[in-house]
């Protein structure tokens, strides 16, 4: 049974602001809400509220553009992590019906000459939209300096060395995921939802708060509970490779996007997956041993393939 009845609202604020025992109650508070429900919520963040408007007006202007032009953007290279990706691509692991989204992926942005920079696939812009590449750009940035805010709080609770999440995620394999669920076209498959329930790949994911309701998580006592909240805040949630890490103190969160049961409507939504960079070792951190390791050392990026292969996005 879960010790909370509804998702913590964390202000960012107290911990980047605050005075020692403000920064306590939020490491507290994080360690709290991410161990006992799964997702919290942050306020009080960063990231100018016109940014995040003109991000949603451009997800808009790219979705809404014909098939043939959005299909130019389609790329193969690395699972699908850059560029567009179509409309009933993706299923979660261990469903074969698809999802009722389309998404376009934004990664890392690393100099030529860098280790990771043959690995990474190179991001692609649409030529139709200029200020599409200059706004996602900071919205990427900016929600991995939130990421790595989060994750070195984190990191006092699980007794970990000060740089321990900052080595692991710097230059990270993080994407940046621009979501697009259409209206439920008629005829579709009643078996296929927005987005079936599943586990996230990553360590944390950050999402800025949709433009529509959907988001529901599955509670530790095994109910289902909408995900609400202002559409400015970010709503954070923990993954598999932190649940991996941390020998499930922290498990990995269930959750869906329900079809819509009013008004047929349109849904965006931008999650950023915060990913460790491919030569960071997912071992049991030396905190959460207790009795037994659950899960083997693996490479993040063995990891990460394994995954994708799994959701559909590679063979």
């Amino acid at each position: 049974m879960s010790l909370l009845k509804k998702v913590p609202e964390l202000s960012l604020d107290q911990y980047t602001d605050g005075n020692t025992n403000d920064r306590q109650q939020f490491i507290d508070d994080l360690f709290t809400g991410l161990k006992y429900f799964g997702f919290i919520i942050i306020k009080d963040h960063p990231i100018p509220v016109p940014l995040l408007d003109k991000a949603y007006n451009f997800c808009e202007q790219f979705f809404t553009q014909d098939e043939t032009t959005k299909n130019k953007y389609i790329c193969t290279e690395g699972g699908g992590q850059r560029g567009y990706t179509p409309f009933g691509t993706e299923h979660a692991k261990g469903n074969n019906f698809p999802d009722l989204k389309e998404f376009w992926h934004v990664g890392q942005f690393l100099e030529e000459g860098h280790e990771y920079y043959k690995q990474y696939p190179k991001n692609i812009w649409p030529t139709e939209l200029p200020e599409f590449k200059s706004t996602f750009t900071d919205i990427y940035k900016s929600l991995e300096d939130v990421g790595k805010t989060l994750l070195s709080a984190l990191g006092h609770s699980l007794e970990v060395e000060s740089d321990y999440f900052k080595n692991m995620v710097d230059d990270g394999n993080s994407i940046l995921r621009l979501l697009h669920y259409p209206p439920i076209p008629e005829g579709a498959d009643p078996n296929c939802v927005r987005a079936a329930a599943h586990e996230d790949i990553n360590l944390i994911t950050i999402l800025v708060s949709a433009t529509t309701s959907g988001l529901e998580l599955l509670d530790r006592d095994g109910t289902w509970l909408p995900v609400e909240t202002d559409k400015n805040n970010l709503i954070v949630d923990a993954g598999d490779m932190l649940s991996r890490i941390t020998n499930e103190v922290i498990p990995s969160t269930t959750h869906r996007v329900v079809n819509p049961k009013g008004e047929n409507k349109t849904r965006y939504s931008m999650p950023f997956f915060m990913h460790p960079h491919p030569k960071a070792m997912l071992s049991c951190i030396e905190s959460c041993k207790q009795d037994k390791v659950k899960y083997p050392d693996i490479l993040s990026h063995d990891f990460l393939m394994k995954r994708l292969k799994e959701i559909g996005l590679t063979k």
